[in-house]
């Protein structure tokens, strides 16, 4: 690479089939908005003044710190007006994780929500910061650089960080290290997103989700999009139509993924995802077989 940082790419979704890393540093003038994408991401926060929101949580980021995002997981970074903020940003195709996994070596388990001790914010120790930087900076050379091999160097790097960044994870969810103590949290929220979770195949409305947590809808809509960063009707549209896509990905028939995702209807289910999305269901399911 010609320069120590690259410009920022707003797209959201991956040209490579194996990973795809970035070295940023601006002001993120643009804002991102609450979004996901099919691929598991890791985001390496270096400097400057930011916040990272992931399904109803804010984490105030510190230099070092490392979060880890899954596929399922809605989620939005936000940087301080004016700030100039340092990170890199790793993209990794999910089914090529999965096939550098072993029996007995799962090294996409760092970004399991589903384990009791996970948490999506990692806060390294000095040492371990100085490492991760020396493994993304060679990382983002072999990926870019068209030295001899440096394909198979940048795939051998990779590697050696997810490596050490399952190790790392599994290390600070057995001390109090890893708990998210910088989380700005919301009791609220946090229950409203579990719940939607549970049950976004069923009718679910502000006024339902008020009235089941017995609070009014205007402070409810307010707290959940000031924490949430969009509207409770947004993220569950979202929520459902993430979770239609996975299904879709199993090779179900988008007649039955509508109505299990809580659409009333099959043209407003249709009309959704081609907004969301670009593409229409069955194309999305034709597209996920052929790769």
């Amino acid at each position: 690479m010609s320069s120590r940082t690259q410009r920022f790419d707003p797209r959201q979704n991956m040209h490579s089939q194996t990973f795809e890393i970035f070295h940023y540093q601006d002001t993120r003038p643009d804002s991102v908005e609450v979004h996901h994408h099919d691929f598991y991401e890791v985001y390496f926060f270096i400097s400057g003044e930011a916040e990272y929101r992931v399904e109803g949580r804010i984490y105030r980021l510190e230099t070092g710190d490392l979060l880890l995002i899954n596929p399922m997981e809605l989620h939005q970074p936000m940087a301080r007006p004016g700030s100039v903020c340092e990170r890199f940003v790793l993209w990794i195709n999910r089914a090529y994780l999965e096939s550098l996994c072993t029996d007995g070596v799962n090294i996409s388990r760092c970004f399991d929500s589903g384990l009791p001790t996970h948490t999506n914010l990692l806060h390294p120790t000095p040492a371990q910061r100085t490492e991760i930087m020396m493994r993304l900076n060679a990382l983002v050379r072999e990926s870019y650089g068209g030295e001899y091999g440096s394909y198979l160097y940048a795939r051998g790097l990779f590697l050696q960080f997810m490596v050490e960044l399952n190790r790392i994870a599994m290390r600070m969810s057995e001390s109090a290290a890893g708990r998210d103590d910088r989380e700005a949290n919301s009791s609220l929220v946090s229950r409203v997103v579990a719940y939607i979770g549970e049950h976004y195949s069923e009718e679910l409305t502000l006024d339902l989700l008020a009235g089941h947590f017995f609070v009014s809808k205007y402070h409810l809509s307010h707290e959940f999009s000031r924490v949430v960063g969009t509207s409770v009707y947004r993220y569950i549209m979202l929520k459902r139509l993430l979770i239609a896509r996975q299904m879709l990905s199993g090779g179900v028939a988008p007649g039955t993924v509508f109505s299990s995702c809580g659409f009333g209807d099959y043209a407003n289910f249709y009309r959704a995802f081609k907004s969301q999305y670009g593409i229409s269901p069955r194309d999305c399911m034709t597209a996920e077989r052929q790769e």
